[in-house]
């Protein structure tokens, strides 16, 4: 089974003392170490202000975890944990080797399909410059009236435009 890449974030109540925190952390790296994962990366974010209540609460002190598995059993271990702890108020873990594989998949096809498509190259630069007489006047100025069609430069307010035999 190949190994997976999580990303897990929890929320502690912003009371909670410093102390606390780094034990709660110290248990989840144990139980990470403990059923063969390996933690790439621990952050503690510090208090911020959430962007609406949970359990009561606005602020709450975030910790940020990475973490690579080859056991979803780990997974469920470390959320059980985090469920019971007191000072915890919500937590998230979030399995990114399927983003990245999708990516990777992503860019293989555009690299494939590049290599089909003929590479296009630089147009010959015209004789005139672009703002004499050519197209770059805009739709209408300078071409011959569609036929049977009326011209706004041409018709009058009464007359009717109509192709003469």
């Amino acid at each position: 089974m190949e190994e997976r890449l999580y990303d897990l974030i929890f929320i502690c109540m912003p009371a909670t003392p410093e102390e606390e925190i780094t034990k709660l952390i110290g248990v989840l790296e144990q139980a990470v170490n403990d059923r063969g994962g390996k933690l790439e990366k621990t952050e503690k974010w510090g208090t911020r202000k959430m962007a609406y209540r949970v359990s009561k609460q606005r602020e709450g002190y975030y910790v940020y975890m990475a973490l690579r598995s080859a056991q979803g059993e780990l997974i469920k271990e470390l959320e059980r944990r985090l469920r019971v702890s007191d000072p915890v108020i919500k937590y998230m873990t979030v399995r990114l080797d399927e983003e990245i594989k999708r990516q990777q998949k992503l860019v293989g096809r555009r690299d494939r399909r590049a290599k089909r498509r003929p590479r296009k190259t630089a147009a010959a630069p015209s004789a005139a410059p672009a703002g004499a007489g050519g197209g770059a006047a805009g739709p209408g100025v300078g071409a011959p009236p569609a036929a049977g069609g009326a011209s706004p430069a041409n018709a009058s307010a009464g007359e009717q435009n109509t192709p003469t035999s």
